[in-house]
């Protein structure tokens, strides 16, 4: 799409001002991240129930180096000496294998930073996990009748933390990884981190097959090198990210079949997370840049996230009864005593230490790009601006015809902190929200390739010692 390159080419005079807003955005940002750890050892210190000692991150100070450390440096050094100018002019069946490749090399070498048994092996054997739950799962059709029988706590045979807080999906997930041979710590958290770095995959195929070639290729590095990764390995929400970029990305293809598949893909993404619920907003974003026939990939897509969500019926569990069980749930837990105040703003500044602080830069540009794009819409030549109101679904063509003009590069982030948004004012979502919104946070790093092509190195930098920073500063095993 023509618009990209447009809005990264700035007119001669304004370098400066551009220069000086984004050192005004980071400063807010540095504001909203002193402020949060601040605040956060505060409430701790007055025992105000964070339950995050080192909030506004679920972690602990731990200051620690260990053998993925000297990786993880490689790593980075060989993407920004080499790896960005090359992802400019690779054949892109090799650049997309390449950054996949890449993106494992780097969640990997973070993960190990904390030792492969304490990194890898054991993380997701904890009581609060789903492989906690895995060797009772004898009968899957009888789990699935039964899921919501146990989700409520303090019963004998609840659920646990993990597992109740999430539809059955995201424990069939390894209940089907044990059935396949691959049971166990090691295999779960690898296979956390090869789908979850496929994120490098489909979010810059969904932006070339939305007519952004070039800002697919911008934006690849930034997926690569995510300081959110460091929750990607190893986490089920590394997983759940993989499978909705892979849905969204499938949407944007051209085609009834892979428009049906990404049905299935976000229909299944409702049965891992209650809150994917908000994918919707991308998924709409995804079909309105799409060039044509949207109507009717929306109804393929709709007919397959009918068909999961009519078997998972079928089989016993009924979405809205689990949500409505797993709210109460969450408030019999840490969440009754969380301070709704501090988290939904200090969620905000966890999600920066996520998506890093390019974050709040290329989301101000999408921010003036979106609304140029719209006085443009409503402003376009050819009719009286009563006549286009009058016009019946004038209003409706010029909304769309304004979304697709101003790319995906602009319309999929500011989708993607439409969801965060509301994740973040529903109060569901107090605390580890750094790896809850992986799914989101990696279509708001759509808006890096709005940044000026000379600076983008600077800002991964950036990004790069973000990852560095928590990863040998905290320990984030949960």
């Amino acid at each position: 799409m023509a618009s990209t390159p447009t809005l990264t080419t700035a007119p001669a005079r304004t370098p400066v001002r551009r220069g000086g807003a984004d050192a005004l955005v980071l400063a807010v940002e540095a504001a909203l991240l002193a402020a949060a750890v601040l605040v956060g050892l505060l409430l701790n210190a007055r025992g105000a129930g964070l339950y995050a000692d080192a909030a506004p991150l679920y972690a602990t100070w731990r200051p620690h180096l260990g053998w993925g450390t000297p990786a993880a440096v490689l790593v980075a050094v060989v993407v920004l000496g080499w790896g960005m100018r090359w992802a400019q002019r690779a054949r892109w069946g090799v650049l997309l294998a390449a950054g996949w490749l890449t993106a494992v090399a780097w969640t990997l070498s973070l993960a190990l930073v904390d030792g492969w048994s304490a990194g890898l092996a054991r993380r997701l054997t904890a009581q609060a996990e789903y492989l906690h739950e895995v060797p009772g799962v004898t009968d899957i059709p009888a789990m699935l009748a039964g899921f919501t029988g146990r989700i409520l706590d303090f019963q004998p045979d609840s659920w646990s933390t993990h597992t109740a807080g999430h539809p059955p999906g995201a424990l069939l997930v390894f209940v089907w990884l044990d059935r396949v041979g691959l049971g166990g710590g090691a295999a779960a958290g690898l296979a956390c981190v090869l789908v979850g770095a496929s994120v490098a995959v489909s979010v810059p195929v969904a932006l070339r097959a939305l007519g952004a070639t070039e800002a697919a290729r911008a934006v690849l590095p930034f997926l690569v090198l995510l300081p959110g990764a460091v929750w990607v390995g190893a986490s089920a929400d590394g997983v759940f990210a993989g499978v909705v970029a892979a849905g969204l990305a499938l949407l944007a293809v051209r085609g009834p079949g892979a428009a049906a598949l990404g049905g299935v893909l976000l229909g299944f993404a409702l049965f891992l997370s209650y809150g994917f619920v908000l994918v919707g907003v991308l998924a709409l974003a995804v079909l309105a840049l799409r060039p044509a026939a949207r109507l009717r990939s929306l109804f393929a897509a709709g007919v397959g996230v009918a068909a999961v969500t009519l078997a998972f019926t079928l089989a016993g569990f009924h979405w809205w009864e689990g949500y409505r069980l797993v709210v109460e749930r969450y408030y019999q837990g840490w969440a009754a005593e969380r301070p709704y105040g501090y988290w939904v703003w200090a969620n905000l500044a966890a999600l920066l230490l996520c998506a890093g602080l390019v974050l709040g830069p290329a989301l101000r540009r999408a921010v003036v790009a979106a609304a140029a794009a719209a006085r443009a819409g409503w402003g376009r030549p050819g009719a009286p601006v009563g006549a286009r109101a009058a016009r019946p679904g004038g209003r409706v063509a010029t909304l769309v015809a304004a979304v697709r003009g101003a790319g995906p590069t602009v319309v999929l982030p500011l989708a993607a902190a439409v969801a965060v948004a509301g994740a973040d004012l529903s109060g569901l979502s107090k605390a580890e929200v750094e790896r809850i919104w992986l799914p989101f946070a990696v279509w708001l790093l759509a808006a890096t390739a709005l940044l000026p092509a000379g600076h983008r190195r600077w800002w991964l930098a950036g990004q790069v010692v973000t990852a560095l920073a928590v990863n040998h500063l905290l320990w984030t095993v949960s």
